[in-house]
């Protein structure tokens, strides 16, 4: 008999097969468990997905993964998976490249001595500023802070001597520290490094994580992917004898006496288990499927206190008849004149290029896909009209595209594809409350970042959360290590060393 299975196995349901629910299962499998998932759409992944149309492929979710390299603690949690077999890593020479409005480029180089340098040369002046922008990220790289999500209490005592500097760049915002930097287009330029997302509330401390990690040769992207880079997982769930149903909607948890003993499925069935673990949207989990029963004032306050707009919001796609293998992977326009989309000016327009190498286009073609802040709400009114609501689609696309047309004159001609994606496209899509992702803590962050939002819920026993809303945390390696620790956890309780099968 393997090592960790046993003649009694205990049974777990799983609520949903994007990433955390694929890596509970794979990880309760592997500890013997029988293991049963649940999945309302008819392919895993989640939000983790890709699609595909007039022959491009267009990605939603990847931008870097955290513990594609192979000097990453994380990048164990993916070979355990599966998820990067029969794939490459694609890591990209510059993170992201900021082009001004008279043509001045800002390279934020993945390799942080060019990186340097390029800065140097761009703003001598500021050496100082610039000097300890790179030392903060090195720094943070000899703690590999993606890591420690995975509980470890040796990396824990290694990140104490480092918490006074995260602490200290977690209250310092990107556009704060652009005004450290006498150099014109270096101030204008810095605060939009991160995925354009900026603001006063915009933190230098994500940059830095980074900056971190890509000295160590980390947060590359998996050729082919976020779909395939699920099936993956998928495949290795089947192969070690889970058992995954399709197109199988879980409208509530059943209780008994405090306990969760199973599911009751919306064709009206009911499934039962020992241990119920939900990574589905938290919300729909703790307001629907449980009916608001199992709650506190911090859960309570997180929901209450939901953001109106969020980046990532609003995705642009184009698939083009264009070579653009020559590009930057990611180029952030800072535009000469605003545009307007959502009834809002923007001042900048963040991309992400996608040619033949990596998967996601024919030879000589190319995908770009523009991301940007998107709002619900304004998304939703609309979709009441659904010929009001394509029309506006069409329109933010258009306006996407004469922007670009100033930038690679002639790609008007060369679209081949288009495709827009909403906060309403994603609620439809993986049942997400209002197509977010999670989003600041309103109070109890430091709790919540070192216990969780809602891991368990207070008076059900037997029932757990796993995934991104369970952390009140982003990222594709929250959602696999949340999976991971839980079964950590239940095989601790049931008197079981954890094990890892090999693939």
């Amino acid at each position: 008999m393997e090592e960790g299975f046993t003649l009694k196995n205990k049974r777990i349901i799983i609520i949903g097969a994007g990433i955390a629910g694929l890596a509970t299962g794979c990880y309760a499998r592997m500890n013997g468990y029988e293991t049963i998932i649940y999945e309302m759409h008819d392919k895993p992944g989640g939000v983790c997905t890709s699609w595909k149309r007039k022959g491009y492929t267009f990605d939603y979710c990847i931008h870097n993964l955290a513990g594609s390299g192979k000097r990453a603690a994380l990048r164990k949690v993916w070979d355990e998976l599966g998820a990067l077999d029969g794939t490459d890593i694609i890591d990209h020479e510059m993170f992201v490249r900021v082009e001004g409005p008279k043509g001045e480029t800002l390279n934020l180089y993945t390799d942080l001595d060019r990186l340097e340098k390029h800065l140097l040369n761009i703003a001598p002046e500021d050496a100082v500023a610039i000097k300890k922008y790179i030392d903060a990220g090195r720094a943070l790289a000899k703690a590999d802070v993606f890591a420690m999500s995975l509980g470890e209490k040796k990396r824990w005592l290694g990140m104490l001597p480092r918490l006074p500097a995260v602490m200290k760049w977690s209250k310092v915002p990107m556009e704060s520290y652009a005004q450290r930097f006498t150099n014109p287009f270096l101030r204008q330029a810095f605060p939009h490094l991160q995925y354009d997302v900026t603001g006063p509330e915009m933190p230098l401390l994500p940059n830095l994580i980074f900056l971190g990690g890509f000295e160590i040769g980390d947060l590359g992207w998996p050729r082919g992917g976020s779909l395939e880079f699920s099936r993956r997982i998928a495949r290795r769930f089947d192969a070690l004898g889970g058992e995954m149903n399709y197109l199988s909607f879980v409208e509530k948890i059943i209780v008994n006496n405090g306990t969760a003993t199973g599911i009751r499925l919306a064709d009206g069935s009911e499934q039962y288990a020992d241990i119920v673990v939900s990574a589905a949207d938290g919300y729909f989990t703790i307001y629907n499927m449980l009916d608001g029963s199992y709650t506190n004032e911090l859960i309570d306050a997180y929901y209450d206190h939901f953001v109106e707009s969020q980046s990532f919001g609003l995705q642009v796609y184009l698939g083009l008849n264009r070579d653009l293998t020559n590009e930057p992977h990611a180029l952030t326009l800072i535009l000469d004149q605003a545009i307007t989309l959502e009834g809002r000016g923007r001042n900048s327009l963040y991309l992400e290029i996608f040619d033949s190498a990596t998967g996601m286009a024919p030879e000589g073609k190319s995908v770009i896909k523009v991301v940007t802040e998107g709002n619900y709400n304004y998304w939703r009114i609309l979709r009441k009209d659904m010929a009001k609501y394509m029309t506006t689609k069409d329109t933010i696309a258009e306006t996407v595209i004469n922007v670009l047309e100033k930038r690679f004159p002639g790609i008007r001609k060369q679209v081949e594809a288009v495709d827009v994606t909403t906060p309403v496209s994603v609620q439809r899509y993986t049942n997400n409350f209002h197509g977010l992702q999670p989003w600041p803590a309103p109070k109890g962050d430091f709790q919540i970042m070192q216990k969780g939002l809602s891991k368990t819920l207070p008076g059900l026993n037997n029932f757990f959360m796993v995934g991104q809303w369970a952390g009140a945390m982003i990222g594709v390696s929250t959602a696999a290590v949340t999976g991971r620790n839980l079964v950590k956890q239940i095989c601790k309780k049931d008197g079981k060393r954890f094990v890892i099968a090999n693939s």
